[in-house]
């Protein structure tokens, strides 16, 4: 009575809460009822819903389902493989209904991932060009929501089977990046197709290589991720913050152009991302805005522990860079150049320390001057702890009397941010100068103990 009941309901075209609610009950279910042979109705029920185009919804409904049975599919199915691959191309093309392309789209994804052998998977692979379009369609009519829908079933994929986008893999990767692209489209569409690049660059173990044969994706995607970056303004909440890690003034764009940046970087290496940005980056340096100096210096920052081994090469150009946004009127890109000094502490030590501390320490000490602004202040002190984990007493010592009173005086700043960064930097100093026991430092902690 209760399978009679389901199908039923489907059956009445309920509204689409309810719909899916009714598959998902069918769904769990069959789970349970299929292998056991004791659903004898469901199967042929779902075909000839899924392959009647004339009434969407049951035809959706049909399809999500497909979708959650796609193990069973895969395992008792395989000799119908074929019906069952032109039941989802013809859905895949549904002539007026985007959320059937989207439900079609579900069950090739999930299918896909199912499939037992790389031949089962061949034979869908002509599919990929209908589900590219369940997406391009989705965009051409201004439904977003759908293609939101489509772009994270195809991350999915990218991220489980990325050897089943390979022969195709330039149209696929040009269509996303064209959809990265898009100034018009919203930052959530956007950010799901940069997700879906660099989940193909990540894919190193299952498809090897694949985005470093396509250097000019590589290109435009970087070009896309310094163009995000550009999505900060000088909100006054910023300077006025509590805490190093509030983050007013950053965009939704900002965060994700860090971490993709910072993720490609890994995945593809120095070899292939350093040619690209020593090509931007001066581009963006002698810009005139504020926010371009910024994003150049942040993208020095996420880039470095990727490309570690290359930039060493170049220590002496990055260095430079860095060292003059040091000197930048605004105090947000001096931020971003001690924020990228305290990175390459950490990803380019020791060599940073050993060859360029006789600059980089004096411009820390004169950035920790900055009272006008406590940030920049306290971000200075931070970076003196990162530079000194890689350091030796002998390269520490001759800077530490400078170092330590300056650290003192940024400890009896009224900003508790300013001096929790500098009670962490001394200890750090402490540590990697070996000191033992400094009377000023002593004394002040036990005073305020």
């Amino acid at each position: 009575a209760l399978k009679a009941h389901l199908l039923a309901a489907l059956q009445s075209d309920p509204p689409k809460p309810i719909a899916k609610k009714v598959c998902d009950a069918i769904s769990e279910l069959a789970t349970l009822l299929l292998p056991e042979n004791t659903w004898a109705e469901l199967l042929p029920f779902l075909f000839r819903a899924a392959s009647t185009p004339e009434a969407p919804n049951p035809q959706e409904s049909a399809l999500l389902i497909f979708a959650r049975l796609a193990d069973y599919i895969a395992e008792s199915l395989l000799d119908h493989l074929m019906t069952i691959h032109n039941l989802l191309a013809s859905a895949l093309a549904h002539p007026t209904s985007p959320d059937v392309r989207i439900a079609a789209l579900s069950a090739a994804v999930n299918l896909v991932q199912c499939l037992p052998t790389n031949a089962d998977r061949d034979k869908m692979q002509d599919l990929l060009p209908a589900m590219m379009r369940a997406l391009t369609d989705c965009l051409n009519s201004s439904q977003e929501a759908s293609a939101q829908e489509a772009l994270e079933l195809l991350v999915e994929l990218a991220g489980a089977e990325p050897r089943f986008l390979r022969r195709q893999i330039a149209d696929v990767a040009g269509a996303m990046l064209q959809i990265a692209e898009a100034a018009q489209l919203e930052d959530g569409t956007r950010h799901l197709a940069v997700e879906f690049v660099i989940t193909l660059a990540e894919a190193r173990e299952r498809a090897p290589g694949m985005m470093r044969r396509l250097p000019q994706f590589v290109g435009r995607l970087f070009q896309v991720l310094m163009q995000m970056l550009l999505d900060v303004e000088d909100d006054p909440a910023w300077h006025t913050a509590e805490t190093e890690d509030e983050d007013a003034g950053e965009g939704n764009n900002y965060g994700v152009a860090q971490e993709c940046l910072d993720r490609l970087a890994i995945a593809i290496g120095g070899n292939a991302v350093v040619p690209i940005a020593s090509e931007l980056l001066p581009q963006y340096l002698s810009a005139p805005e504020w926010q371009k100096h910024h994003a150049a210096l942040i993208t020095l920052a996420q880039i470095a522990e990727g490309c570690a081994k290359v930039m060493l090469k170049n220590l002496e150009q990055v260095v430079s860079m860095i060292l003059n946004g040091f000197q930048h009127p605004h105090p947000r890109v001096r931020w971003a150049a001690i924020n990228a000094i305290g990175q390459l502490s950490t990803d380019l030590g020791p060599d940073l320390q050993v060859q360029y501390h006789q600059k980089v320490l004096p411009a820390l000490a004169n950035a920790m001057d900055d009272f006008q602004n406590p940030r920049v202040q306290a971000h200075a002190a931070s970076a003196i702890l990162n530079f000194s984990e890689n350091c030796t007493p002998e390269i520490l010592t001759p800077y530490l009397d400078g170092i330590v009173s300056k650290l003192l005086v940024l400890l009896q700043n009224g900003k508790q941010m300013v001096q929790e960064g500098a009670l962490t930097a001394l200890a750090s100093v402490a540590d990697s100068s070996q000191v033992t026991a400094c009377v000023e430092v002593n004394s002040y902690i036990q005073y305020h103990l």
